[in-house]
């Protein structure tokens, strides 16, 4: 299955997040400061109390609470490609369910291969801007070692890892905690990795909060004026987290494109002044939920996924 590669494939080792990190709590302080992009419970969720009939409103692109599946095999309904189906199922367990009584939830059993577990969905229309929300979970203690995928993915015709970004054959973005350097506790540094035609790296580049690009940290990227740096987090394992993230390809020509990351509805990043393409044609084309490992030899790591919402415009967290 050559879709596989688009997600799961990487072989790189990860850099360090260069200037440090502090606590999700302490960076959601430091996040609030003045952008023009929306936060908190401003978005389409607000519209649409504990999410209920948001699959129906003209911004949303796709939504999925897990609540119509049995089991794994049952994905297939609504998500054009599962991976590892054997890792994947619906889990019932009420303390690993965000909301309502169903969740997906990602196995990977204890190994010392490269392994990776997705669901990925294709966007019909495809679009120049995609938002996408999800509440998500990790197993501790998350021993794990190598490449390390653990989040979601953004991407525009992307067909194999290694393959850099030219400008005209795909751009992809993925939010995930990687970088995990001996002093940082485990998942490591929220991130996002990014192939783009300026990219550092044949595997892609990774960008953290505070500006820093890995490899090679030391080289300032060139975000533009409006560019604000804030702190490195690391979120904390066996806790509910509501991500969101969007991915805005540039006008050919400008450096107008932009990837932003929330978390529990603050601004935790925004990378403004990017160039994903220089081709108008060259658009998003799917989206992803991925947990791949380099290796985990001490043990089985499990995640769970709830309330996904993909759109065209800021969504927020569920509104109660």
């Amino acid at each position: 299955m050559p879709r596989l590669a688009i997600w799961l494939a990487v072989g790189v080792a990860i850099g360090s997040a260069g200037c440090g990190s502090t606590t999700y709590e302490a960076a959601q302080s430091a996040g609030a400061r003045a952008t023009a992009l929306q936060q908190g419970n401003t978005g389409i969720a607000s519209r649409h109390p504990s999410d209920v009939g948001i699959g129906s409103d003209p911004n949303v692109i796709f939504a999925d609470d897990f609540e119509g599946y049995t089991r794994g095999t049952d994905l297939s309904n609504r998500w054009e490609n599962v991976y590892q189906r054997q890792y994947v199922d619906i889990t019932t367990e009420a303390a690993n369910v965000y909301r309502g009584s169903k969740a997906l939830q990602f196995i990977l059993p204890q190994q010392t291969a490269s392994l990776g577990d997705a669901t990925e969905k294709v966007v019909s229309p495809e679009q120049d801007v995609l938002f996408l929300r999800y509440y998500s979970k990790i197993q501790p203690p998350y021993d794990v070692a190598g490449s390390m995928h653990d989040g979601a993915s953004i991407g525009a015709h992307y067909a194999e890892p290694g393959v850099p970004a030219n400008g005209t054959n795909k751009f992809l973005a993925s939010l995930e905690n990687s970088g995990m350097d001996p002093p940082t506790p485990s998942p490591g540094h929220l991130n996002i990795y990014l192939y783009h035609p300026e990219q550092r790296d044949v595997y892609g580049d990774h960008f953290y909060p505070n500006g820093d690009v890995s490899p090679n940290t030391s080289l300032k990227f060139n975000y533009g004026p409006g560019f604000v740096s804030r702190p490195n987090i690391v979120l904390k394992l066996d806790r509910w987290y509501c991500y969101e993230y969007m991915m805005q390809a540039n006008t050919p020509g400008k450096r107008d494109g932009r990837i932003a990351i929330w978390v529990d509805g603050a601004l935790v990043a925004d990378f403004p002044g990017l160039r994903l393409r220089d081709v108008a044609t060259l658009k998003i084309d799917r989206f992803a939920l991925s947990l791949y490992l380099g290796t985990n030899p001490k043990g089985e790591v499990r995640k769970w996924y709830d309330n996904v919402v993909a759109a065209k415009s800021y969504i927020g967290p569920i509104s109660r």
